[in-house]
């Protein structure tokens, strides 16, 4: 899988050696600039009375220290279970729309409380749930239920990433929608992309619409869900801005997207230090960064990161680096670095705020990288976690 951003941005004048190592230096201007482009989007697209909504996708990236920053510009969050939407209600401004492929009848009162939207996975869920949600409404609760849908349109380059893969756990498939289906349904949620554009969308709205529009006028909100690269540079967005309307217009429905990739996009770095070398058919560099702990999708993908400097030269020697854990196939990649590949040199990886952050283990005990806000207009550098032995003691037992 080719990864779809690594632009080091701001990054390129960071000194590295600011930070502890391993670490996670998140760019606060870059997450106000990201969220202010989702903004700029919405707003011309709801120019003409639309109801347009745009929510962070928590999944992606929670970091609740820039919730503040997110709660300038969005309409709220999305939320994948109980412990999100908790994390929502605390420090997150705006909606809840919570989604999971399966809710735990115990938590899903609190859910109900917690959220604007619950979105169900199949219809057979939202009808054992009935009695949680006349409960909800009856104590004053304004919950409203949805369904997601699977659209059947595999857009994705991996299949282990994409919602529409044959056999999908996720979403009810359209070609089994009926009357007796969409019953109580309020809201439509479909999830059908991975670091896209524009095409993809519409490729999947062109197969939701024919198989919704029975139910335009019923349906008050449709959440189209993320994987929407927005902020890349290459977007569509002038489309993207046309479409919603279109769809808003069409439908009659409050149209939602939730970007959660976009919203940190190119926004962080993955500090790392080169512990030993050596030779085994190729230079070895063995690093205190490791993939299966601190990157997980660089083998579930699996992708290669953008290295912050990376030289281009094909003169100079690439160095295969990998982390302290004993995985074998704890192996990020092959680098040219842009120092002398030496123990203690510094290095970094781009565009590692969202996914990597979130996905993070301490398995061989494995040291989690400290956390850092830094603010690339001012200059402000601050640790916001660092984690300490007691965590990782304290986790199992």
């Amino acid at each position: 899988m080719q990864t779809q951003a690594g632009n080091p941005g701001a990054f390129a004048q960071f000194d590295l050696s600011r930070v502890d190592s391993p670490a996670f230096v998140v760019d606060a201007a870059k997450i106000r600039a990201n969220c202010q482009i989702l903004a700029e989007i919405r707003d011309e697209a709801a120019s003409d009375g639309a109801s347009i909504k745009v929510f962070a996708a928590l999944k992606a990236f929670s970091m609740w220290s820039v919730a503040p920053i997110l709660g300038e510009y969005l309409d709220g969050v999305s939320t994948s279970g109980l412990w999100e939407a908790r994390l929502a209600s605390e420090f997150y401004d705006g909606e809840i729309a919570t989604y999971s492929a399966a809710f735990k009848p115990e938590e899903l009162e609190e859910i109900c409380r917690l959220s604007e939207h619950v979105i169900f996975n199949s219809p057979a869920q939202m009808k054992r749930a009935a009695l949680i949600l006349d409960h909800a409404a009856t104590t004053g609760g304004d919950v409203s239920p949805g369904l997601r849908i699977n659209p059947m349109v595999a857009t994705g380059e991996v299949p282990k990433y994409d919602p529409s893969a044959p056999g999908s756990r996720l979403g009810f498939p359209i070609d089994q929608l009926t009357e007796e289906v969409m019953e109580g349904v309020e809201g439509i949620h479909f999830h059908n992309l991975c670091e896209q554009t524009f095409q993809p969308l519409q490729q999947t709205w062109d197969r939701v619409f024919d198989a919704i529009e029975p139910w335009f006028g019923q349906l008050k909100w449709i959440n189209m869900g993320g994987g929407h690269h927005i902020t890349r540079a290459d977007y569509e967005r002038e489309e993207l801005i046309e479409f919603l309307k279109d769809a808003a217009g069409d439908t009659g429905a409050e149209i939602i997207l939730e970007p959660g990739e976009a919203v940190a996009l190119d926004a962080g770095i993955l500090v790392g230090t080169l512990l030993d070398t050596g030779f085994n058919e190729v230079p070895i560099g063995i690093t205190d960064v490791s993939a299966t702990c601190h990157m997980p999708d660089v083998l579930e993908a699996p992708y290669r990161p953008a290295m912050l400097g990376e030289l281009s030269d094909e003169d100079s020697v690439p160095i295969r680096l990998g982390g302290p854990s004993c995985l074998a196939g704890d192996v990020i990649g092959d680098y040219r670095l842009p120092v002398k590949a030496d123990a203690g040199a510094r290095f970094a990886f781009l565009d590692q705020a969202h996914y990597s952050m979130v996905k993070t283990n301490t398995f061989n005990g494995v040291q989690l990288p400290s956390i850092w806000l830094w603010d690339s207009e001012t200059g402000g550098l601050e640790c916001v976690k660092r984690f300490e032995y007691e965590d990782f003691r304290d986790r199992l037992s």
